[in-house]
């Protein structure tokens, strides 16, 4: 009994291995694929503990792990040409799903590189055709998710016949190159160079119309104002008239008398003025006594200063 313990350990030892070597786990992140001497035997996508043949050895069953989460790769830096002629530069990406471990298996042997590859080449492909059909503000507008739309069906027949599913398309960055980045630059600088100069012209316009507004408005009613005014100055004139009328009416010689008064303070008020006239004169009346002889104080005023 004693010499058959080392032959028991031994059969369970390799009873132990033939049991580990036949078990493989699916986690809920994987597919397995199962290949029997080359030939997929099947495909396990639930997440869970399966059994296989034991032992990898000539051809065996042999498990091969894919993703089944959704993945991604980018594209960075493509140079595009647009409609106008004009060269670009674009990075986008894509998010896909292996849905199809069997056909992935038979058509990239399960790299996902080899696919990878593939389908970069196709998009470099679409993204030039997209944007070759368009312009360069296409993908700054509304039609930017057209864009990503139309290059995701591009990419969905090729990924479908390598057992991909491609969940989205996206542009990253579209940007200028540097030489039409400087010539958009100088572009958009004299556009608004040419923009000020219509401003500044309309401004100039306004201006110049607003000035003749306002100067037309200030000959009207400067106008206005002298028409007003000599129309209340004829009013006084006619009143002052009529009130020298009605005094003189009422009283002619006190009439008289102001009126000499108002002459004498005309005529003689300044220090200026010099009269030759005779002492006799009509014009000094006033100065006479009442038998008409001059007063004593102006004997002879042959000059009156």
């Amino acid at each position: 009994m004693t010499n058959r313990i080392p032959y028991i350990l031994i059969v369970c030892a390799i009873a132990l291995i033939g049991i580990y070597s036949s078990v493989f786990v699916v986690n809920a992140r994987q597919q397995a694929i199962v290949v029997r001497f080359g030939q997929i035997k099947e495909v396990k996508t639930e997440p869970g503990l399966y059994f296989k043949l034991p032992f990898a050895f000539m051809d065996a069953d042999r498990v091969q792990y894919v993703e089944k989460q959704a993945l991604r790769f980018d594209l960075d830096n493509i140079r595009v040409q647009v409609s106008g002629g004009k060269f670009y530069e674009v990075d986008a990406f894509v998010v896909y799903k292996i849905a199809d471990a069997r056909r992935f298996r038979e058509t990239v042997s399960g790299d996902r590189e080899s696919a990878e590859s593939r389908l970069r080449t196709r998009l470099d492909a679409s993204l030039r055709r997209v944007y070759g059909l368009r312009g360069f503000e296409s993908a700054l507008s509304e039609e930017r998710a057209s864009m990503m739309r139309e290059v995701r069906t591009d990419l969905k027949t090729d990924a479908e016949s390598l057992g991909l599913n491609i969940e989205d398309v996206r542009i990253r960055r579209t940007d200028l190159t540097q030489e039409v980045s400087q010539q958009t630059y100088e572009r958009m600088k004299a556009e608004r160079l040419a923009e000020a100069e219509l401003i500044r012209a309309r401004g100039n316009e306004a201006g110049q119309r607003r000035r003749a507004i306002a100067d037309r408005q200030v000959v009207e009613f400067v106008a206005e104002a002298q028409r007003d005014s000599e129309i209340l100055r004829g009013e006084g004139e006619a009143e002052r008239t009529s009130v020298f009328a009605d005094a003189f009416a009422r009283d002619p010689s006190f009439f008289e008398f102001y009126r000499s008064m108002t002459a004498y303070g005309a005529a003689i008020g300044s220090p200026d003025t010099t009269l030759v006239l005779s002492p006799n004169s009509e014009f000094f009346r006033y100065f006479n006594n009442s038998d008409g002889t001059p007063q004593p104080a102006a004997t002879a005023p042959a000059a009156a200063n």
